[in-house]
């Protein structure tokens, strides 16, 4: 078995570019709060805010779908998608926390 530190498969190389899109939108919120951004009392109350994150969050799950699909179906190997993996689970789990769990 080989392992690769880049992916080999199309699927895989999706996994790896939509979890680099989940740390783009990430900073592109931080930046937002930086600058002076705040939100509200719901979640779309500011959705300069609202729109970065969610697509963040989309982008991680579709990131642990993809790679865990690349990697069973396809036999990837590559230490980018397991880790790709590893943090859209992280995500996913934090998500569904934050639904059935809010605070």
């Amino acid at each position: 078995m080989k392992i690769n530190l880049s992916p080999n498969t199309n699927l895989g190389k999706w996994s790896i570019g939509l979890i680099a899109s989940f740390f783009l939108f990430m900073i592109l919120f931080f930046l937002l709060v930086v600058s002076g951004q705040r939100g509200g009392e719901t979640f779309f109350s500011n959705p300069l805010l609202a729109i970065p994150i969610s697509i963040a969050g989309l982008c991680g799950i579709a990131a642990f779908f993809t790679g865990l699909i690349s990697s069973l179906k396809n036999r990837e190997r590559a230490i980018s998608v397991f880790l790709s993996i590893f943090i859209g689970l992280f995500v996913l789990l934090w998500i569904l926390g934050e639904i059935f769990s809010p605070h």
